[in-house]
């Protein structure tokens, strides 16, 4: 009986593990957060990626040594974005996808108050080559005022320069970076913007324009990227993903799979 009840008892777990795996193979991510985790994934691992953030930060450079030999009525600037330009927040949107949940702001702020970010590939040492040029780093973000010491605990764990109040414009209300850029003219001439995401370069990107709108102000302004515009890869998150889902942000992840099904090329 002993023996019966032993073998009894190996079938119930056997059942129990495989009901287990079944139930997690059918729990999946939505097509949305599957992409964040190959993006995420790919800007950890990719060489290509950091090949990109290299050619960015070598344009950049370029840019610096021809625009220093020029004179002004002002001392030259550069205006950064910090997220996914500056520093890497990829550990943190992975954490997220792998859950199937979408962002907030009060995860996000318990990311960033560990400062712990690591860099862009590229990133410190073009903007220390900058700086040792006499060029002022002014570090423009759409994070919140709540977020100001740790981001600056975060810049200077890898001793940016200009990492301090006085160069840190964090989002005040609007979060259009033209009034900071414009603050920033009163007493510089700005050398070069650097960013990820296209608000972070022209006011025409501004108001949560259409996808076509978007790309009708790009071919427009094509000759400013790789000359004033120094544009770092993002494929987790932007106004790109706003302007697909038209900047509805209380979709459904199922709605939003949705909309990638109806607008994605893909063969029959």
């Amino acid at each position: 009986m002993k023996k019966h009840y032993s073998y009894l008892l190996s079938g119930l777990l056997l059942f129990a593990a495989c009901s287990s795996v079944k139930k997690t193979a059918s729990s999946n991510t939505s097509i949305t957060n599957d992409g964040k985790v190959w993006a995420s994934l790919w800007q950890q691992r990719a060489a290509e990626y950091k090949a990109l953030c290299f050619q960015a930060y070598n344009i950049a450079k370029l840019r610096v040594d021809e625009g220093i030999k020029k004179t002004g009525d002002k001392p030259w600037a550069i205006v950064t974005d910090i997220d996914e330009t500056v520093l890497d927040n990829s550990p943190y949107d992975a954490h997220r996808a792998l859950q199937n949940l979408d962002y907030t702001d009060a995860t996000w702020k318990q990311w960033t108050d560990k400062a712990i970010a690591d860099t862009v590939p590229g990133a410190p040492a073009f903007f220390k080559y900058a700086a040792s040029k006499g060029i002022t780093i002014f570090y423009v973000t759409n994070r919140n005022e709540n977020e100001r010491a740790a981001t600056l605990k975060n810049l200077q764990l890898y001793n940016f320069p200009n990492a301090d109040d006085a160069h840190l414009l964090l989002k005040t209300g609007s979060s259009s970076k033209e009034a900071r850029r414009i603050n920033v003219l009163k007493t510089h001439n700005i050398l070069l913007l650097c960013g990820d995401n296209l608000p972070d370069f022209d006011l025409l990107y501004d108001s949560h324009p259409s996808e076509e709108n978007r790309t009708a102000t790009t071919q427009k302004l094509m000759k400013e990227f790789g000359d004033r515009y120094i544009v770092l890869p993002n494929a987790s998150y932007g106004d790109f993903e706003g302007a697909l889902f038209q900047f509805n942000y209380k979709l459904t992840q199922a709605q939003k799979d949705s909309v990638i099904k109806a607008k994605i090329k893909a063969d029959q």
